[in-house]
């Protein structure tokens, strides 16, 4: 699966951005969906994660600012973000995991988000 972020931007401390991530090449009703960041010299952190059924999990930091969602017909996934801080600041990137083996797992080009103080 092939996965395009967008949405990205700088926003001051307190605002909201919505990242979308379209799919394509394979439906993504047999992946499990989410988001990734990444800040320079630091390694990539989990964001959140959305199943087939819509189940979803977060990263403690996020939970209860963020929202994760997925279209499966339109092979599109979500990710509001509210009352974003400076330490959300960073290249957030949409990602894929196959729910049978080989559970392959995929990073799409990233999306950068600044949040300034």
């Amino acid at each position: 699966v092939q996965l395009q972020a967008s949405g990205g931007g700088l926003v001051q401390t307190g605002g909201s951005l919505r990242l979308s991530c379209a799919a394509s090449e394979t439906s993504i009703i047999r992946f499990i969906m989410g988001w990734y960041r990444q800040v320079p010299g630091k390694q990539r952190e989990l964001v959140a994660t959305v199943t087939p059924s819509g189940s979803t999990t977060y990263a403690d930091s996020t939970e209860g600012r963020f929202t994760v969602s997925r279209d499966n017909t339109k092979n599109t996934v979500n990710l509001q973000m509210n009352s974003l801080k400076p330490g959300d600041t960073a290249v957030y990137s949409c990602y894929s995991k196959y729910l049978f083996p080989p559970f392959s797992e995929n990073w799409g080009q990233g999306t950068q988000v600044t949040v300034s103080s």
